[in-house]
C-alpha cells in the first residue's frame, strides 16, 4: 500500500454503528452505559431510531462515532430498515433471560442484510442483562451461534457495565483497521 492510499492521520473518520435486535434487550442502555456511564433501568421503548455521536481517538485517529439505535419492535420496521445503509459496524444484541430474543437473532442479520448491510461489515454479537439471575440462554449457546457465523461474542451487562466498553472497542478499533488499511 503507498502512501497515498493511507487516510491522513490529521483527516477526521466517521464511523456509523448500528445496534439491532429485538425490543428490550437493552440496546438504547447499552449505548447509554458506554457514551454517558449511566443506567437507566426504567424501560423506555426507542421510537423509530435514536441518534448519537462520540468523538474518540482510535489508533491515533480523530473518530467520530455515529451511534444509531434502531427500536426493535415490529411496527418500526419500515422506519428502520432506511438505516442500515452505509453501516460500518452492527451491535447485534439479545437478552440472556429471553429465549425469543436469542432465537430472533439469525431474522435480524437477515433483515441488515436486505436492507443494505454490508458483508465487509463489522459484527459483534452481545448477550446482555448478565447480571440477572434468570437467565435461559447460556454462555455456551451464545458462543456457539456467534461463531456458527464468524462473529465475535461479548456477554455484557448495561447495569454494571460489564464488558459495555470491550465490546465497543473491539467494533471501533476494528472498523477503523478496516478504513485505515485500503
Amino acid at each position: 500500500m503507498s502512501s497515498e492510499d493511507r487516510l491522513d492521520k490529521s483527516k477526521l473518520i466517521r464511523i456509523k454503528i448500528t445496534s439491532l435486535g429485538e425490543g428490550a434487550t437493552g440496546k438504547s442502555c447499552i449505548i447509554k452505559r458506554y457514551c454517558e456511564e449511566k443506567f437507566v433501568s426504567r424501560y423506555i421503548s426507542t421510537i423509530g431510531v435514536d441518534f448519537g455521536v462520540k468523538p474518540m481517538q482510535i489508533n491515533g485517529y480523530e473518530v467520530k462515532v455515529n451511534f444509531w439505535d434502531l427500536s426493535g419492535h415490529p411496527e418500526f420496521f419500515d422506519v428502520r430498515n432506511e438505516f442500515y445503509k452505509d453501516t460500518q459496524g452492527c451491535l447485534l444484541v439479545y437478552d440472556v433471560t429471553s429465549r425469543k430474543s436469542f432465537e430472533q437473532l439469525e431474522l435480524w442479520m437477515q433483515e441488515a442484510t436486505k436492507f443494505g448491510v454490508k458483508d465487509s461489515t463489522v459484527w459483534a454479537v452481545c448477550a446482555n442483562k448478565v447480571d440477572k439471575k434468570n437467565r435461559v440462554v447460556t454462555l455456551r449457546e451464545g458462543r456457539a451461534w456467534a461463531e456458527e457465523h464468524g462473529l465475535e461474542h461479548f456477554e455484557t451487562s448495561a447495569k454494571d457495565g460489564s464488558n459495555v466498553n470491550e465490546v465497543f472497542d473491539y467494533l471501533f478499533t476494528t472498523v477503523v483497521d478496516q478504513m485505515t488499511r485500503r
